[in-house]
């Protein structure tokens, strides 16, 4: 990716989404005092857990937008970050219910790993096409409730990391919030 290319992508996330690192930041520790959905509280654990779960991501860039100007119908990502290595790395994020049992769980619970690969698969390629950057300056990852999903990235160069649904809620309740 050409620095005018990075450049021109970078000023196109600050306008489309001003905050700053604290301010999200702020608003993440919210949803931990607060945790209304649970992806978002998946969400706001990599936030603010990132350095350990994917430490080349060095500044939050977009969260929950398309990086295709405002072809939403194309896809949203859940997070765009700048890595130390000046790339970009797109993580796709999901709650996988690990606890519900049955066949009609298994089949569910099969086709959401499934979706969040195809996903970050499928916005690396139009990202790469639309932003005019080579795939290989763009990495991505997936992070995910259900630890199968940790060896399927492998194959398809995918970084993937996940958390139990049981540490994610010990961590929501030990999560120190200042208020």
């Amino acid at each position: 990716m050409t620095a005018d290319a990075l450049g021109q992508f970078v000023a196109y996330c600050k306008k489309i989404q001003p905050q700053t690192q604290e301010e999200i930041k702020r608003f993440f520790e919210g949803v931990v005092g607060f945790p209304y959905d649970k992806e978002l509280l998946l969400q706001a654990y990599l936030f603010l857990n990132n350095k350990n779960l994917f430490p080349t991501c060095a500044e939050l860039l977009l969260f929950e937008k398309s990086p295709i100007a405002d072809y939403t119908d194309l896809g949203k990502c859940d997070f765009v970050y700048l890595t130390s290595q000046n790339k970009l790395f797109l993580i796709e994020t999901k709650f996988i219910d690990t606890e519900a049992t049955g066949a009609t769980e298994r089949k569910r619970r099969n086709k959401h790993r499934n979706k969040v690969f195809e996903q970050a698969i499928t916005l690396k390629h139009r990202f790469s096409e639309y932003w005019n950057i080579k795939l290989e300056e763009l990495e991505c990852g997936v992070f995910t409730t259900d630890p199968e999903v940790d060896w399927r990235g492998n194959d398809v160069n995918v970084i993937t990391k996940s958390i139990s649904i049981d540490k994610l809620e010990y961590w929501r309740k030990n999560y120190p919030i200042i208020i």
